[in-house]
């Protein structure tokens, strides 16, 4: 009696039919990257620090706003005359005094400050004296200028924050890119795992189903008496042991499904179906021109970079800050007085009564440690952070290597895996003939089988290593999220900081 395994199961182990599922999300490669791009959490949050240095910004720019001053008050005396000049024969000499000075003032660039003051005072007493007035407005006009003249002098000083916090927002933009970029790569990686392993779900339910056959057959074969009843046995250990490999898949399925829909934020529970397949054909590549475009493209580097005209221009100011603090103070001005405001602002526009002074203020610590060690502190950051991008440099380089071996290697793959799932289909099929004939037992048939279900995992998982390299190539050199059509700029935080205001 011969061993009877149909054609079609043969057929049906060999190219693997998945059953129809409803409830299905079928989702492309390009759609998974854009729910990625606009949905992903990490992004997101990522994305709020170019947002918080766009207000870091906008504050340190506002040195340059003009201020509004206004000083007012009242003041009533009653004092015992010292003279009779002022106050006349009174006992107690009585005044009240109102003042109301509005002024403005700014910085300007070279680090000075110019300022505007009017100010007046009413002034009204008891005096009886002839020589002094009773009731008068005094009134006066000035314009102030101070300016450093070696420490904190000239505009690097004046605007180091606004210039620090631009160079903040750059290196935080090419932080954000930097995440996109992973997250975008993981995407990619995570979405051809799912991929992977839902194929090898279906080779595990056809190969559970293959041993489900053989077994039935092999009960046949007992009770008819060709075969001895042990046969039995191995048939059931193929069957249960296939049945652990079909729940584990199931399972491995289910937990990457999760991680898709963390990554994506999808709601729901529907079972996510790729529906891209990994790449097969060859890409070509020139390790030179790779490790070109990695120096100029990523945005480590250009973070990096951004960190170190940051601390240069620090250190810079740093040094300036060692001299001595010497100041230039000035002010002219025109004054007047009347017994009636109107008098009192006709002398001052009169511009007949004027004052003026100029001086110099000299501070400087003796020994100066503090500053001279900000300074050197600032310089041992520059260097320390010359250092990071040499390293980023060689690190980045050898990256970009690892990566081109993984992409040459994992497609030499490819002809092997498939080579190895070809020679085990002859295989099977040479065993199917020999049990028709005797010459092969039920274990053998399995074994065979398992051997063919591997060399089958091993295909898919070669395609999709080779896919997973070529994302990881294009990571490293920074061209993957231009080959996405992603865009990033310093307006998606801009957009974000106005949504806020």
């Amino acid at each position: 009696m011969k061993y009877m395994i149909t054609a079609a199961a043969v057929s049906l182990m060999l190219t693997g039919n998945a059953d129809a599922q409803e409830n299905q999300l079928k989702l492309s490669l390009k759609e998974a990257v854009k729910f990625a791009v606009e949905k992903n959490l990490d992004v997101k949050a990522e994305l709020y620090n170019p947002a918080q240095a766009e207000a870091d910004i906008r504050k340190n720019r506002a040195i340059y706003e003009t201020h509004l001053t206004l000083d007012t008050s009242y003041e009533d005396s009653t004092t015992y005359p010292a003279s009779t000049v002022a106050s006349g024969s009174v006992s107690s000499y009585e005044q009240q005094q109102f003042r109301l000075s509005p002024g403005i003032y700014r910085l300007v660039p070279t680090g000075g400050t110019v300022g505007l003051t009017f100010d007046n005072l009413y002034t009204s007493s008891n005096s009886q004296s002839s020589f002094a007035l009773k009731d008068y407005w005094q009134s006066d006009l000035t314009l102030t200028f101070n300016q450093p003249l070696l420490k904190n002098f000239g505009r690097d000083s004046t605007e180091l924050n606004i210039r620090v916090a631009e160079l903040s927002k750059d290196a935080s933009v090419k932080r954000f890119k930097t995440k996109l970029l992973n997250v975008v790569a993981q995407v990619r990686t995570e979405y051809y795992q799912l991929h992977s392993l839902r194929e090898d779900l279906v080779s595990k339910k056809t190969s559970l189903e293959l041993a489900q056959r053989i077994l039935k057959e092999t009960e046949a074969r007992v009770k008819a008496g060709v075969l001895p009843a042990m046969e039995i046995l191995n048939a059931q250990y193929g069957v249960s042991s296939r049945e652990k490999d079909l729940i584990d898949a199931e399972k491995a399925v289910r937990d990457e499904e999760d991680i898709l829909r963390v990554l994506l934020q999808l709601d729901g529970s529907a079972d996510i179906v790729p529906t891209d397949l990994p790449s097969r054909g060859e890409y070509a590549i020139t390790e030179e021109d790779a490790i070109k475009k990695a120096i100029s493209g990523r945005p480590e580097l250009d973070d990096l970079k951004s960190q170190l005209v940051s601390s240069e221009i620090q250190t810079k100011v740093a040094r300036d800050r060692t001299l001595p603090d010497l100041s230039l103070a000035s002010s002219v001005a025109v004054t007047g007085l009347g017994q009636t405001y109107g008098r009192d602002l006709e002398r001052t526009g009169s511009a007949q009564y004027p004052v003026w002074s100029v001086g110099l203020k000299l501070d400087y610590p003796l020994g100066n440690q503090a500053a001279q060690n900000d300074y050197l502190k600032n310089r041992l950051k520059t260097e320390q952070l010359r250092t990071q991008l040499e390293a980023l440099n060689s690190s980045l380089t050898s990256e970009v290597r690892t990566a081109i071996r993984a992409v040459t290697s994992s497609y030499k793959q490819l002809d092997v895996a498939d080579r190895g799932k070809a020679y085990a289909e002859e295989r099977l099929n040479a065993y199917l003939k020999k049990s028709e004939v005797g010459l092969a037992t039920t274990k053998d048939v399995l074994d065979v089988e398992n051997d063919l279900s591997t060399a089958r995992t091993n295909q898919i998982k070669a395609q999709v290593a080779y896919t997973n390299a070529l994302s990881q190539y294009l990571k490293s050199t920074g061209e993957l999220l231009d080959r996405e059509g992603i865009t990033v700029s310093s307006a998606q935080a801009d957009n974000l900081y106005d949504r806020t205001r």
